[in-house]
């Protein structure tokens, strides 16, 4: 393929393939707690990183990443102590990331808004070996976590209280899922942009949940639709020569609306089945209750 005959085009496909696996792989779990906003708030705080690591010359993805954990930490505190504050307290954290990232910046000798773009938005055509690198070790942190604490944090997603009662350390698993969203969200930025990260994290579990109400089957749909869209709109984006992020989002939105119109027609199926399953002698009220997982979109 001629797409693989240029060295920019090979970085920016193994960097599309980690992001689509990562983003779906946080955003289960964000969508599980009800903060599916979570990475838009963080992708503001970014932009700070991002001018500081101009400012500074240092590497942007790696001065975000800070900037990012940060931010994700102090999102957490706000959440546990904010109360009736939180939200203004959040606000100003998540605009003043984005004021304080523009400003930067433009006090970098290097810098300019052009800088500025590519991050908001992606860049794949501008990343380098450096950027890959950096890449693919968060990319390994990101899964080492989602992947290998999966029950403990799907319990606390589900059900906070009763995650506490068995005796997991809920602050420090929300903890851990929201440095997991800051990492993912400095993976993304240079694939879909800041500002457009969120939907990556999101909209693939989404899309996902209309099939599936299993935990494992709906994160294994939701990493392949995420992988598909970002290698999709990577490739669209060279040949079309269109910008990646709109590209790839906008694909995300596509595969959403075609698996909820063919989830229309499974369901229906599933329940003839269920139906035909049910013994003529039970009352339909004696049939078995979702499961409270099942009712969120995701069962165990």
């Amino acid at each position: 393929m001629e797409i693989l005959n240029y060295a920019f085009m090979q970085r920016a496909l193994i960097a599309a393939v980690l992001v689509g696996i990562t983003a779906p792989a946080v955003g289960i779990y964000l969508v599980q707690r009800r903060q599916a906003l979570m990475g838009d708030g963080i992708g503001h705080v970014a932009m700070t990183g991002v001018g500081l690591g101009f400012l500074l010359s240092w590497s942007p993805v790696w001065m975000a990443t800070l900037v990012s954990v940060l931010g994700a930490v102090l999102m957490e505190l706000i959440r546990w102590y904010g109360k009736t504050r939180g939200d203004i307290a959040l606000a100003m954290l998540f605009y003043g990331g984005m004021a304080g990232g523009v400003m930067f910046i433009n006090l970098a000798p290097t810098g300019s808004n052009a800088n500025l773009t590519s991050y908001l938005f992606g860049s794949l055509s501008t990343v380098s070996e450096s950027d890959v690198t950096a890449i693919g070790a968060l990319a390994a942190f990101v899964v080492l976590v989602t992947v290998g604490l999966r029950r403990q944090l799907f319990a606390v997603s589900q059900d906070e209280e009763f995650a506490r009662v068995t005796g997991l350390p809920v602050r420090a698993l929300n903890l851990l899922t929201a440095v997991t969203a800051a990492v993912t969200v400095t993976v993304a930025m240079r694939v879909v942009g800041l500002l457009l990260v969120s939907a990556l994290m999101v909209v693939p579990v989404a899309a996902a949940q209309q099939l599936s109400r299993s935990f494992a089957a709906t994160f294994a749909i939701a990493v392949a639709v995420g992988v598909a869209v970002t290698l999709g709109g990577t490739v669209t984006s060279y040949y079309q020569d269109v910008p990646p992020g709109a590209t790839i989002v906008l694909l995300t939105i596509g595969a959403f609306i075609v698996l909820t119109a063919l989830a229309a027609p499974l369901a229906r199926r599933r329940a003839r089945a269920a139906a035909a399953a049910q013994p003529s002698g039970d009352p339909v009220e004696c049939a078995i209750p979702a499961s409270r997982g099942a009712g969120r979109g995701i069962g165990v």
